[in-house]
């Protein structure tokens, strides 16, 4: 009696369930946008109200924007659910907008290109950094609970050309909707597209669709330049004979924003050992990106922030056509294309890094730099070295125990479970470690200045927000991008025996401003290579020095 009274129980409850989810497909597709409304645009909103504050009679049209951003979201999906595609439509769209809702609501972070590029070249450890139990019920509570809820719905079967009907007078009433409204309220919607337009940026998932939809042609055409010959440059490129044997040494940052550096006047020495190197400072160093995955492609090519950077080949080829020996260690993700054609070691396993803790340090990496260098017994000798850096939001990562400079630390990475106090903390901290690394790698060139002439370049690919104005982390689009996230350290040092440099010049140059556009021809007027590409404009030690170095 009690197993029927129980199974009874459990299938009221089922036909309860059952009853309560819309029994048509545009039913359906109206729940599936009210969810997504409601749950995966706290940050839209928040952003809205911000820009329009309620007083003032902005609020009757405030209120449109809800109708408004529900039809859009409509004339998006609707047109996609035909039939058997319904369902899978909608629970896509519930699974992708509920983690997009967790990222812009935690670090308010916009999912764009940038930052798809970012999430497909990224590797399991800068992934499981981002997850957290925040995200999980996000993820749960938005998408897999509300796809379920939908898997479950039954549907009439109307067939294609009553699916189609239905579909039609769904669209042409969201249609009228949006038209309506945005009539209605002109003056405040013509405001809205023309000089907000970074609003739109938070519109889930209708921003983050359009993002995919623009990645996806963009990556396809990166698809075929690769399959295509790469173009090569710099054909005629050569070592200036007579040149002194070099060994110079560049360093890609990773996440770090100038104005934390204790060299560019930061409340706090983070930069003791780069203070006391005596390194000429470039405090005005602008990114060509918000991302690794921008930045770094663009800085090693020829045509840097303003052209096409796919399909051509970059800094590293033009160095070896013209004899110098080449070699990319890379304690990050990896080099993002730029090294696919020079030897290449990758430092993020205890297998190649001997300095592993809770994760691989960039320290590890230099070991086998002096191990490299010993076994060329001729030729320049050019070497990039690929931070972790600040690499977030897990700060107190990037840094070994005995940096911890600063405390209290975030030990989290749900970086809105800190204090904004916490969160600088552990940069700052990690920054010192990125100093001593700077330091340490110095020291190595220094024990090298009999057989070389050495020289080391810091820049890192981009900066980070520390919660300025609610946003965190990096990859917003370079037109609305804070300086946090574009101004970046640079600093340049030189050894004993590297002659020819005007060190009192240079340092009267280095207050100009510079960008990743100008690493490209500094460092071929470094290496002094010969090439009609060459352009001495953008060389940043032009006019800072005093003639070509002798051997």
């Amino acid at each position: 009696m009690h197993t029927v009274t129980q199974t009874g129980h459990v299938m009221n409850l089922a036909t309860f369930e059952l009853r309560l989810l819309p029994r048509t497909a545009n039913g359906l597709i109206l729940a599936v946008v009210a969810v997504i409304v409601a749950t995966g645009n706290a940050t839209f909103f928040a952003r809205v109200l911000a820009t329009y504050p309620p007083a003032g009679g902005n609020l009757p049209a405030l209120l449109s924007v809800t109708a408004v951003l529900a039809a859009a979201t409509i004339l998006l999906l609707a047109p996609l659910c035909i039939g058997r595609l319904t369902k899978p439509v909608l629970i896509l769209a519930l699974l992708l907008a509920a983690p997009g809702a967790y990222f812009m609501d935690s670090f308010g972070i916009v999912i764009n290109e940038e930052m798809l590029q970012n999430v497909a070249q990224t590797n399991v450890g800068e992934a499981g950094d981002l997850l957290s139990f925040k995200l999980l019920l996000y993820c749960a509570g938005f998408g897999l609970l509300p796809a379920l809820l939908v898997a479950r719905a039954r549907l009439p079967r109307r067939g294609s050309r009553g699916d189609l009907v239905d579909r039609l007078k769904l669209l042409g009433l969201a249609l009228v909707v949006l038209i309506g409204l945005v009539l209605l309220f002109g003056g405040f919607y013509a405001s809205f597209v023309r000089e907000h337009k970074v609003l739109r940026s938070y519109a889930n998932p209708a921003y983050p669709v359009y993002s995919a939809v623009n990645y996806a042609k963009a990556h396809l055409g990166i698809g075929k330049a690769m399959a295509a010959a790469i173009s090569p440059i710099g054909l005629d490129a050569r070592r200036t004979p007579g040149a002194r044997r070099k060994l110079v040494v560049l360093v890609v940052g990773e996440t770090a924003r100038a104005d934390h550096f204790g060299l560019n006047g930061y409340a706090r020495q983070t930069t003791p050992r780069l203070h006391a190197a005596g390194v000429v400072n470039f405090p005005d160093f602008r990114a060509c990106g918000t991302s690794t995955a921008v930045s770094v492609p663009c800085m090693f090519s020829l045509a840097g922030s303003t052209g096409k950077v796919e399909g051509q080949e970059s800094l590293l080829d033009v160095l070896q056509r013209a004899g110098i020996n080449v070699l990319w260690l890379d304690n990050n993700s990896d080099s993002k294309g730029v090294a696919l054609r020079v030897p290449y070691r990758d430092f993020r396993s205890p297998k190649n890094n001997p300095q592993c803790d809770i994760e691989c340090r960039d320290a590890g990496m230099l070991p086998f730099l002096q191990e490299y260098i010993d076994g060329l017994p001729e030729g320049d000798v050019f070497v990039v070295l690929h931070q972790m850096g600040n690499h977030g939001p897990a700060y107190y990562k990037r840094y070994p125990e005995g940096f911890e400079e600063y405390a209290p630390t975030c030990r989290s990475n749900e970086l809105s479970r800190c204090t904004n106090e916490e969160i600088v903390n552990a940069y700052d901290n990690a920054l010192r470690y990125t100093d001593d690394f700077l330091g340490k790698a110095i020291d190595l060139l220094q024990r090298n200045d009999e057989r070389f002439a050495t020289a080391l370049f810091y820049v890192s690919d981009h900066g980070e927000s520390l919660g300025e104005g609610g946003v965190y982390l990096h990859g917003l689009p370079k037109a609305i991008a804070p300086a946090s996230q574009l101004h970046v350290p640079a600093v340049l040092w030189f050894g004993q025996r590297f002659y020819g440099i005007d060190r009192s010049a240079l340092q009267a140059r280095s207050q100009q401003r510079f960008s990743h556009d100008n690493l490209f021809h500094t460092m071929l007027g470094l290496l002094e290579i010969e090439t009609a590409i060459y352009r001495p404009e953008l060389d940043i030690l032009e006019g800072g020095r005093e003639g070509r170095s002798a051997g």
